[in-house]
Formats: structure tokens, C-alpha cells, sequence
């Protein structure tokens, strides 16, 4: 319990008396913050009249933490003489926390704050009184028994921001902590601190600036296993670009400044019970969506009566069921092959997490009725460790599934100008292979000029399903947000370039010109689930290198290739007119 008084930070508040010795609540939030609104309850004798009713509520929003009027319960005050205040903060994970603090009965000489009236605090504007009211202080009063019991009257007050969002956020580094740090682990031989900043949306961290005094990376493991040393598990070291830096480290690079987070704040925490079953559920409709895509390419195979009992209004009697048995037999390649490249883009995640003691959660794969599948969603269930190791892991997913997928586009190719595949060949119509600049102009080399003039081209089933993944692989390799090319782009060129190229991935999303008719529901996807950047690692300074940025930078043509369509004008180009 606090006591609100000249050494509380609490409310910021004070008990006030008037110039006719009655007191009253005065509260003054923080202006460039914002209020929280309070509902409290106090005895008439205690409260103003003034105060008896609602005041407009606002609403406080700091960084990443907003908090609703209706999220805050009841403060109740007991008594006039020592008066206990009980505030219950909802929280939006879900239950809530309950605080108190008490007023202590303010004294004749100047209220709860020594020294009188605050200069800086304003009090609540009186209304005028009605001169012909007949609760005149001037008017002799009868004494009535009745009148003696304190009446609760409800009466809004604001309460400071700061302290609020201190009870209900994220736990802080303790000082005395930092202090220790600061004086056993650095110093002239690692790291000289000049001085320290709040990190966070709401001060969970603390920020040390200063001046290396060696190799970043030995400077930096030093650090780490001192932090160990003294701390245990408790606390997480990060080491970042600084902030607002004007120049560049003398000894090359960046330069660079050093976090300290609690772990339970850094830590994304294990895979709950009802993710799993998000999981489960979205496995089961994405394995629904892969076969509709499947039975949607064979849907020229139907048979002849199932067509017209379903087409014909005049026909009663049902087919033989029986008959779909084949017609459904000859869909599940496809959609094992488009679920197959998902399935292999994940292993490739899990292969290179694995030796790197990164965990990952278990994927969530997104149903899409055009292509089988948005891909998967899959979460850092521990912190990286550096840069190189979140690059190598963010690329591995695509490239597993970009390669299984070329493969079965190679072979599907092959087997679709063979004479003796002609019985698994299926129709498409011959707009689809516009969709792609480079997989159509592979296709129409393949295939011919000829066969891509008809308004519907035969192609065996794994050239659909090695487009579908390759088309969904290269929409997960875009440098933005959270997707596979944005933890990418983020881990080989940093969070700058990341914006930038998360701008012009948008722009063109939004003007069709990233796959077409998918740009629509490919930008919902991401500003929907993927829009927000990967947190830092620990060491988020040390660079990939030149090799990994140049692998990136032909891997985004390629994909950019894959996504931009075959425009009418280079189709004329590429086929000219027969004489």
C-alpha cells in the first residue's frame, strides 16, 4: 500500500482545503501522456459536491500500451479518517490485477501535502452556486441523526499515467543491477558507459551508451558471460546499433550500444495449448483447400452422369457415386504435391534451426483456395543469437521448397510432350501461364508457341502444382514484414532497408503488379498476420557478409520474375503472327 502524500508518485495528487476549511480530492495527470478514467466512491462529507459527477473519460495510449475506459474497475475510500483506495486493472491477455493505496486524513495546517497548494497542479473549476439553494453555509442546519452516516456518492478523478502503466506493464531492470553491471563488467577494457536511456515502448529496458574499447564481437561475449556470472538467468544482453548515432565507430561499423531486458520480457515463451489447436485446425482446412485445388484441375474428367444430375434440374434419380471414386483418385497427386512443397518449406525452417539451438514453434499453415496454401506461419520460440543465424534459417524454408518445386515443374514439363503421359495430361486454359513472366516463358519454350496460341493448353498435374509452389515461394521471399524475405532482408541489410523495401512491396501489391489477381488477397494476408517486423537478436550488429547479400539479391530477382506478370505486349513480342 502506498501514501499518497508529497513522496508519492502515485496519483500526483493532494487532499486540499478551501478557503471555508473543507476538503476535497485534487488530481492532475500528466498533459503529453494522457488519463486513465477512475470511478471512485466516497462518503458525501469527504467528496466535494462538485465532484459528484462523471467527468468526460479519456483514453492513455503510450508507445504500444493503450488501455479503455472500461478496463478499469472500482476504487472504493472507506472511511474519512484513513482512507484505503482499491483499483482493478483489466488486462486484455485476460483477467486482471488489484492494487491499493491509502489516503491518510488530511490535517488543518494544509492538507495531505506539506508546503500547501502544488503550483503546478490544477484543480478541478468549482460551478457556480445558487445564491437561493437552501444548502446556504450561511443558513442554520437542523442536526439530524440520519445525516451523520456517510453517504457513498460515485465521483471520477484521474490518476497518473506513469504510475498506472508501471503496475500493469512489463517487469523493469532493477537499478541497483544496472549499477553492478556498469561497475564490475565495463570499464576501459570493454565498454565505457557515457550514459543510459529507457529502452522500450514503456522503459522495460535499459539502454547504455558509450565507447567500445576492443573487437565488438569479444567485447560483446565478455559482456554476455559476465551478465551469466552475475545474474544468472534473469536478465538478456543485446547488442545493438546505436541510436541516433552521428558518426560511425572509429574502429569501422556502426557504433553501438548495449540492452539489458529481464528475460521473461525477452523470452517469447513456450507454445501454448490453444496454439496447438489453431494449429491442428488450420492444417486440417489447408489440406481441404490442396484438394479442392486438385479436384478443380480435374473437373474435365467428371463423368457424364455425375455432370448432368448436378447440371440438369429435370434429373431425379442419382448417379452411382461410385463413379467420383476415380475422378477423386486422380486429384490427390496434386494436392499432395502443393501440401508436399509446404510441408518441405518447413523442414528446411526446422534443418537449419536445429543445429543453431534455435527453437521454432509448430507452423501454422494458411488455407488458399487459388494456390492450396499462403504458406505457413512459424514463430522464433527462442532468441537468435546473431544476425547470420536468422538469415540462414529465414531462407532455408524457401529455397527447400523452391527447389522440390522446380523439380516437379521440370518434370511435369517433360511429361506434358510426352506421347505416352497424354492419358494424365489435364486442360488449362492458356491465360493462366500469363500470369508469370518467367515461369510462362518457360512454359511457352517448352511447350511451343503453337500450343500456347490454343485457348486451352494439356499439361500433366505436377506442372500445376510445382507453379503453385513456386508462385507461393516467391510471394514468402517479398522483403516485408515478418515473411520469409523480410527476415531476410532485415538480417542482411537492417531494419532501414527493410522499410524501404516493405514500402515498395506494398505500393505494388496495391497496383496489381506483384501476381495479378493474388495481390489482393496476398496484401491482406500480410498486413493482417505478417505485417510487423522479427524482434532483434542478441548480437544485431555483425553483419552476414558479401556472399549471403549477393545470394539474396539474385534470389529476390528471381522470385520479383516469377511474380510479375507476362503483359500483352511481350506476348505479341514472343509470339508473332503467322502469315
Amino acid at each position: 500500500m502506498t501514501s499518497i502524500g508529497t513522496a508519492s508518485p502515485l496519483s500526483r495528487g493532494s487532499l486540499l482545503r478551501r478557503v471555508d476549511n473543507t476538503p476535497h480530492l485534487r488530481f492532475h495527470p500528466l498533459p503529453h501522456v494522457g488519463s486513465l478514467p477512475v470511478t471512485a466512491r466516497g462518503p458525501a462529507s469527504f467528496l466535494e459536491p462538485e465532484f459528484h459527477g462523471r467527468v468526460p473519460q479519456k483514453r492513455c495510449n503510450v508507445g504500444a500500451a493503450s488501455t479503455s475506459s472500461n478496463s478499469l474497475g472500482n476504487c472504493h475510500f472507506s472511511s474519512t479518517n484513513d482512507t484505503f483506495c482499491k483499483v482493478r486493472f483489466g488486462l486484455k491477455s485476460g483477467g486482471g490485477r488489484t492494487h491499493g493505496f491509502r489516503i491518510p486524513k488530511s490535517t488543518e495546517d494544509g492538507g495531505g501535502e506539506k508546503g500547501g497548494d502544488n503550483p503546478t497542479s490544477t484543480a478541478t473549476e468549482e460551478p457556480e452556486k445558487d445564491p437561493n439553494s437552501s444548502s446556504d453555509s450561511s443558513s442554520p442546519a437542523t442536526s439530524n441523526p440520519a445525516d451523520d452516516v456517510p453517504k457513498t456518492v460515485p465521483v471520477d478523478v484521474q490518476l497518473d499515467a506513469f504510475k498506472l502503466l508501471e503496475l500493469i506493464g512489463p517487469e523493469k531492470v532493477d537499478s541497483e543491477d544496472v549499477k553492478l553491471l556498469k561497475e564490475k563488467l565495463c570499464g576501459y577494457k570493454t565498454f565505457w558507459v557515457t550514459g543510459q536511456e529507457p529502452f522500450g515502448d514503456l522503459g522495460e529496458g535499459v539502454l547504455l551508451l558509450g565507447n567500445l574499447r576492443g573487437k565488438r564481437e569479444e567485447v560483446f561475449a565478455k559482456l554476455t558471460s559476465g551478465v551469466r556470472e552475475l545474474f544468472g538467468s534473469k536478465y538478456d544482453l543485446f547488442m545493438v546499433e546505436e541510436p541516433n548515432a552521428e558518426e560511425p565507430d572509429p574502429r569501422g561499423g556502426p557504433r553501438v550500444s548495449f540492452v539489458l531486458l529481464r528475460k521473461e520480457v525477452s523470452d517469447p515463451g513456450p507454445t501454448t495449448l490453444w496454439q496447438y489447436v489453431v494449429a491442428v485446425v488450420l492444417f486440417a482446412f489447408t489440406a481441404g483447400s490442396c484438394l479442392e485445388l486438385g479436384i478443380a484441375s480435374q473437373l474435365s474428367r467428371l463423368p457424364p452422369n455425375v455432370v448432368q444430375y448436378f447440371t440438369n434440374p429435370e434429373s431425379i434419380e442419382p448417379p452411382d457415386f461410385q463413379l467420383l471414386v476415380p475422378f477423386v483418385d486422380s486429384a490427390l497427386p496434386l494436392a499432395y504435391g502443393v501440401f508436399g512443397v509446404q510441408l518441405f518449406h518447413e523442414v528446411g525452417h526446422w534443418l537449419a534451426a536445429a543445429p543453431r539451438g534455435v527453437k521454432m514453434s509448430i507452423p501454422y499453415f494458411t488455407p488458399n483456395i487459388t494456390l492450396g496454401s499462403f504458406g505457413a506461419i512459424t514463430q522464433f520460440k527462442s532468441i537468435l543469437p546473431d544476425r547470420m543465424a536468422k538469415f540462414d534459417i529465414s531462407v532455408a524454408g524457401p529455397i527447400a521448397g523452391g527447389l522440390l518445386s522446380l523439380s516437379m515443374l521440370s518434370a511435369g514439363l517433360s511429361l506434358s510432350v510426352n506421347p505416352q503421359a497424354t492419358g494424365d495430361l489435364v486442360q488449362v486454359p492458356s491465360v493462366l501461364f500469363r500470369g508469370s513472366l518467367l515461369l510462362g516463358s518457360a512454359t511457352r519454350a517448352v511447350l511451343g508457341d503453337s500450343a500456347m496460341r490454343a485457348a486451352l493448353v494439356s499439361i500433366h498435374p505436377l506442372v500445376i502444382a510445382g507453379w503453385c509452389g513456386l508462385t507461393t515461394t516467391a510471394f514468402n521471399l517479398m522483403p516485408v514484414g515478418s515473411l520469409d524475405g523480410g527476415r531476410a532482408m532485415q538480417a542482411a541489410f537492417g531494419k532501414r532497408s527493410l522499410n524501404v523495401s516493405g514500402f515498395f512491396t506494398y505500393l505494388m501489391l496495391g497496383l496489381g503488379l506483384l501476381g495479378g489477381d493474388l495481390s489482393l488477397p496476398w496484401g491482406l494476408y500480410i498486413l493482417i498476420l505478417q505485417r510487423d517486423q522479427e524482434k532483434s537478436c542478441l548480437n544485431d550488429v555483425t553483419e552476414v557478409g558479401t556472399i549471403r547479400k549477393i545470394g539474396f539479391v539474385i534470389v529476390l530477382l528471381l522470385a520479383l520474375g516469377t511474380l510479375l506478370p507476362l503483359w500483352d505486349g511481350l506476348v505479341e513480342d514472343m509470339n508473332p503472327p503467322l502469315f
